[in-house]
């Protein structure tokens, strides 16, 4: 094993480890992308995208909905969160909500994910389809995504808006701007007036027109809402508690400007609101001369630090040392200040029409300039995108348990960004995308770097708080489009020791551990282990694969509970209305496809049609929609289970990975060795392959999985090299492969690869039939649950009922152990049946129909060929029963084999005391009996 390389020298090794970037293109000749070589350490190597072309079937239609939705949405949606938090005009683009957005779950802690998703979807769908709508909208959001970056890299600078007046500063909800006042704004005076134009955009509570105070004890504010929802002017000495206010009596109107208006005069304040006195307070004592000089004098942030800050728009904002009288507030009303009885204010008068900078002076003469600032500053590096201030990822730093409604995995959605940049980079070539790419990265770099090593660990250690996805690889990938050193440094810095170090024993801690948080480092250990062959990266991930498949994994490629992992073989014990979170299954295909990249061990790709082929397909609802992906977050596997496709309100991480899956369903049908002598048939999927470098097409007809078989066509010139067929583990009813027709010599092996080895030329013709069988997979933890499986597909039951479902399945079985012949097809409807008057159908239909993915299996009575031999199936004290022993011995040759076997199992059955010497004949007599399907 080759010794850890050490952060010391990491910087050194990723110098010479470097590589320079090189020109791809597609088919057509297009240059797209300027993309790193693939990792030397990988023995079998993926085609792009589009060097596979889906054909009609289930994947392309399932794609095709996907495709529809991304042509029609919106993008400007999506960027709308990273506009505003850069202080720029959204245009009027609403965000899509839930998790994406101010007002979703934990206050949008993760806004920014669902762009970086959406990126990925549609460079998949460039690449796959060369549709030029992809590009555009790819190239609108790189744009979007280059401008919130210049101007996070400024100061704020001022955005102009229609005001009362002319021009008026806006500011945007999620830009945290506020416009900084001097200290002697309020002057000292005993008695003053305060007057403003607002036009609010957001009803939170408790958005501050103004405040001018030291902290939350000293302090005067407006607020466009109290509690109650209406206006609130108050001004204290002690705290809330001993707040003098006046509260207006409605709401004001949201996208329309009001003017609002505060005068104090002795122990008189009132509160004007568009020139009307709604509020009269006669006992205050309190002016602002009482406060004294002031720290912090703001409009549109609070005091408060738990307070929102103001959105919406400000227009003339006057303070005059003395009470304005009604008729001078009402002059105000349609008059600008400078023309109106009341004159400007003489303490302070601002045009905010008058600057497109980020200054603004002040009219009354007194020279007291006002700032346009954020309240967190600015980023710590010129690098710095997202969607939110930098003080998610600076609090983290300083964590010590999890707190989501604060920080709610900034890297994980650091990672969705990266991601999306780097796939709209390799499908445009947009050097634009490259340059944001890159500056993440030194941003991040810059922030990692200095930390601790013990930090490091605390902060990846954080459920939720420290989750970072899959960003390791990102990082490794940006490195070899980069070459930069640091880049790779950087994939170092997010090494969670504890689990590297016990995965790399093979010692299993999973249990309690968050799944979709874990699943996608070990993606990253790969990538890390190519780029710097430390062997406890790939161990580690061979490991960690082998303790979730199939020893956390459901019958449907799934795996987690409540988006957790419970202790290993625990299937029936954890099956509730929120098991396999789909991100699970989307990291898991892509770990086990890395894998396969450096062992080429069948059960990687075994799991991944299974996987594929269903939860995957089954988690896309079958329907066309123009908001949202549908796509499911859980798919609940209790008995009865509805599918949620809008889950969350949209927009969540599933959904993300969702649309992602539903444009690269071929990135894995086909596979070439690395030095070119072998072609891999993963899948059996209708598509076309171009194999440049050979100069052949492979072009593979097949209705699979309706069809139990497929055919591949030759097509182009001639090329030598081994085509390798993927048997899969389940292919036990036998698997055949014919030539131009002639049937090929050797014994495919269920769980391998059959190879036919030869030049291949134009015209050349493989047919692959693989013949399905119906069989059971029993929960690890309860032999009597089980789920139905036809070849690859997981057959689900349609019923409503909330209860396990029972049912036998030995009553018809053939001889060749298949246990279709029970079942009753439905005309019409391929790989659908009925069993006691339950449907039966593949989970891969995204339909909304109540399911139960497991079932109670129940043999009470011994049956041969729908023969019922009236004799109680009895049962071993583990539960096995006589008709399980006999069934064990399947496939029979004959009938006369199975009679045999039925003979000596209830032999030995009658000896150990569990059958009588008269029911046992009677079991012999009733299979010697019954008629059997081959």
């Amino acid at each position: 094993m080759a010794p850890p390389l050490s952060r010391r020298h990491l910087l050194q090794a990723a110098a010479l480890a470097a590589v320079a970037p090189a020109i791809s293109y597609t088919t057509s000749g297009k240059a797209v992308a300027a993309t790193a070589a693939t990792p030397a350490a990988w023995s079998v190597q993926p085609f792009s995208l589009d060097e596979v072309a889906l054909k009609a079937g289930v994947f392309a239609d399932k794609r095709q909905l996907m495709l529809d939705h991304a042509r029609g949405y919106d993008v400007n949606r999506l960027v709308q969160v990273f506009r505003a938090n850069a202080g720029l005009s959204t245009g009027g683009a609403v965000a899509p909500g839930g998790w994406e957005g101010l007002d979703g779950e934990a206050n949008g802690n993760l806004r920014g994910h669902y762009t970086g998703h959406f990126l990925t979807m549609l460079s998949q769908a460039y690449a796959s389809t060369g549709e030029q709508v992809f590009a555009d909208k790819i190239a609108t959001i790189v744009g979007a995504l280059t401008e919130a970056r210049a101007a996070l890299r400024t100061d704020p600078k001022m955005l102009a808006v229609t005001g009362r007046w002319g021009g008026a500063l806006e500011s945007v909800r999620g830009s945290y701007q506020y416009v900084d006042l001097p200290a002697a704004v309020l002057g000292g005076a005993s008695a003053i007036t305060l007057s403003v134009w607002v036009r609010p955009t957001h009803d939170a509570n408790w958005q501050r027109v103004f405040d001018f105070g030291n902290n939350t004890t000293r302090y005067l504010y407006l607020t466009t809402r109290n509690a109650s929802g209406v206006p609130r002017f108050a001004i204290t000495t002690s705290g809330a508690g001993g707040e003098q206010g006046l509260n207006g009596t409605a709401a004001l109107p949201l996208n329309q400007w009001s003017h609002l208006a505060v005068t104090i005069s002795g122990s008189t304040g009132t509160l004007y609101v568009n020139g009307t006195a709604v509020a009269t307070n006669t006992a205050m004592t309190l002016n602002p001369a009482a406060l004294g000089t002031l720290t912090n004098n703001w409009l549109g942030r609070s005091n408060y630090a738990g307070d929102p800050v103001y959105a919406g728009g400000f227009d003339e904002f006057n303070v005059w040392s003395r009470a304005l009288t009604q008729a001078e507030i009402t002059s105000l009303q349609s008059n600008e200040a400078k023309l109106s009885t009341a004159g400007l204010g003489n303490l302070a008068s601002y045009y905010f029409q008058a600057t497109s900078g980020g200054t603004f002076s002040d009219a009354s003469g007194r020279g007291l300039t006002a700032t346009l600032r954020r309240t967190w500053g600015g980023p710590s590096h010129p690098g710095f995108l997202a969607a939110y201030p930098e003080t998610q990822f600076i609090a983290l730093e300083s964590m010590t348990a999890s707190d989501y409604t604060k920080v709610w995995a900034p890297y994980y959605t650091a990672h969705k960004i990266l991601r999306g940049l780097l796939d709209a980079y390799t499908a445009t070539g947009d050097a634009r995308a490259l340059d944001l790419a890159s500056g993440m990265g030194d941003w991040m770099y810059s922030r990692l770097s200095v930390l601790p090593e013990a930090t490091l660990q605390r902060m990846w250690g954080l459920f939720s708080s420290g989750e970072f996805g899959g960003i390791v690889e990102a990082i490794v990938d940006l490195h070899s489009a980069t070459g930069k050193a640091e880049h790779l440094a950087l994939a170092k810095l997010f090494d969670l020791d504890s689990l590297i170090d016990a995965c790399a024993a093979n010692t299993d801690t999973l249990n309690g551990l968050h799944a979709n948080q874990h699943i996608p480092i070990f993606t990253g250990l790969l990538r890390l282990y190519d780029a710097t062959g430390e062997t406890r990266y790939l161990t580690a991930a061979k490991n960690f694969w082998g303790m979730v498949v199939p020893n956390r994994m459901y019958g449907i490629g799934g795996t987690s509970t409540g988006e957790f992992w419970k202790a290993s073989g625990l299937i029936a014990g954890t099956i509730s209305d929120t098991n396999a979170e789909t991100c699970c299954a989307y990291n898991l295909l892509k770990l086990s496809r890395t894998l396969f990249f450096h062992e080429q061990t069948p059960k990687y790709m075994d799991y991944y049609e299974r996987a594929l082929y269903n939860q995957v397909l089954g988690s896309k609802q079958d329907k066309a929609d123009a908001e949202k992906p549908l796509v499911t977050y859980f798919i609940g596997l209790t008995p009865g289970h509805v599918r949620d496709y809008t889950p969350k309100q949209g927009t969540t991480c599933c959904e993300g990975t969702g649309m992602e899956s539903a444009t690269k369903y071929q990135d894995s049908v086909y596979f070439k060795a690395a030095d070119g002598s072998a072609l891999y048939v993963n899948l059996y999927s209708p598509s076309q392959l171009t194999w440049a470098e050979k100069g052949v097409t492979v072009t593979q007809a097949t209705d699979y999985p309706r069809e139990q078989g497929s055919t591949l066509t030759f097509g182009g010139g001639s090329a030598a090299f081994a085509l390798k067929l993927r048997v899969p583990s389940w292919a036990t009813a036998g698997f055949q492969v014919t030539v131009n027709g002639g049937a090929v010599s050797g014994t495919p092996v269920a769980g391998s690869y059959f190879t036919v080895s030869r030049t291949w030329k134009a015209g050349d013709v493989v047919r692959v039939t693989v013949p399905f069988r119906l069989r059971v997979e029993k929960a690890l933890d309860d032999p009597s649950l089980q789920a139905l499986l036809y070849g690859p597909i997981n057959l689900v039951a349609r019923n409503s009922a909330t209860s396990y479902l029972q049912f036998g399945l030995y009553a018809n079985a053939a001889l060749s152990g298949d246990l279709l012949p029970t079942l009753t097809p439905v005309s019409g409807k391929p790989l659908h049946y009925t069993l006691n008057g339950t449907e039966f159908a593949p989970f891969m239909e995204g339909t909304e129909a109540a399911t139960h993915a497991y079932f109670r299996r129940v043999e009470p009575k011994v049956v041969f060929g729908n023969l019922d031999s009236g004799v109680a199936n009895p049962a071993k004290s583990d539960g096995t029963t006589l008709l399980d022993e006999i069934w064990a011995g399947a496939p029979f040759a004959s009938k006369s084999v199975l009679v045999s076997k039925v003979t000596s199992t209830v032999n030995a059955w009658v000896s150990a005391g569990l059958l009588t010497q008269a029911n046992g004949q009677v079991v012999i007599n009733t299979a010697g009996q019954a008629t059997y399907v081959s």
